[in-house]
């Protein structure tokens, strides 16, 4: 895991925001347990608050629970669930863009053939 000391988005979103990518891609799946609390915060060299602040972040999007004394493990994914909120950080994601391309005074072809030649490079 890689955090960005100098990033604007602070620590426990950057930490939430790879766990949610592990969980939501499928690289960690149900039932998995996340590394413990003091041990991540440890490894990372930040506050035990701070990774504690990602779990509970993950908990309240119900990506994963809490078991006293053992720690936080990966809810079971409901696949028609696991497809809307792939939608919602392309929505997300495409609103920074389309925010950005107004800023820019690109016009909406010039970010449609932009899309397009990114999803083209990125088909392998």
């Amino acid at each position: 895991m890689k955090i960005y000391q100098n990033s604007s988005e602070p620590i426990y979103k950057q930490i939430a925001a790879q766990l949610r990518d592990d969980i939501l891609s499928g690289k960690l799946k149900g039932g998995d347990a996340l590394p413990s609390i003091r041990g991540l915060a440890q490894d990372l060299k930040i506050s035990v608050i701070t990774t504690m602040k990602a779990y509970e972040e993950l908990a309240a999007e119900g990506l994963v629970t809490s078991s006293q004394g053992k720690g936080y493990f990966v809810n079971a994914q409901d696949m028609r669930l696991l497809a809307e909120q792939h939608m919602r950080r392309v929505e997300e994601s495409l609103t920074e863009a389309i925010r950005s391309a107004k800023i820019a005074g690109l016009a909406l072809d010039e970010v449609q053939e932009t899309l397009r030649a990114l999803w083209e490079l990125d088909a392998g």
